[in-house]
């Protein structure tokens, strides 16, 4: 196969692999049936004057499968993690007893669940999007080669195997994460 229709498939393909990547690292974070860590992934702490990841901060655990445990570095930082935490809005009620910060993870009730699962779908349709572009732009980039038709005919079947194959893992992971929600 011709070296410029290789690396056109190849960055396809690495666009197409950081929009899985995305897409996992966003379903990480909604919240399902027990308590994570990646629950507070996205928690920015004000760390002595610039916003920080909690995880840099603090160590963060689940004790068991309804809590979360938050135990800074530094004590002078419980508050400011509290207030993190707070103005996260996640819904969390954050209890500081003066080492750890716990915060206890309620059940979801039914209606939650079928909103985070519209949500999980939703960052999956942003994913299956980010795929549809990359097969936009690598099928637009075939065009302007200077190959036979038949050659940017075949490429393009290529472009077009490789996007049913991702997609098909994005329904996956969402099929995964739909019935990781739902199981009460």
């Amino acid at each position: 196969m011709n070296e410029e229709i290789e690396f056109i498939l190849d960055s396809a393909k690495e666009a197409m692999n950081n929009a899985i990547e995305h897409l996992i690292k966003e379903l990480r974070t909604i919240r399902a049936g027990k308590a994570t860590p990646a629950m507070l992934a996205n928690v920015m702490v004000d760390y002595y004057g610039s916003l920080t990841p909690l995880s840099q901060i603090a160590n963060v655990t689940t004790p068991d499968p309804r809590t979360i445990s938050v135990q800074p570095w530094e004590k002078n930082m419980l508050q400011p993690i509290e207030k993190a935490i707070q103005v996260a809005n996640l819904g969390f009620n954050p209890m500081n007893n003066g080492d750890i910060i716990m915060i206890n993870v309620p059940p979801l009730t039914e209606e939650r669940r079928i909103g985070l699962a519209k949500q999980s779908k939703s960052e999956a349709e942003h994913a299956k999007v980010g795929i549809r572009n990359a097969r936009k732009d690598a099928n637009n980039d075939i065009k302007k080669t200077d190959i036979s038709d038949d050659m940017k005919k075949i490429a393009e079947d290529d472009i077009q195997t490789l996007t049913n194959t991702y997609v098909k893992q994005i329904e996956d992971k969402l099929a995964v994460k739909e019935v990781e929600i739902m199981k009460v």
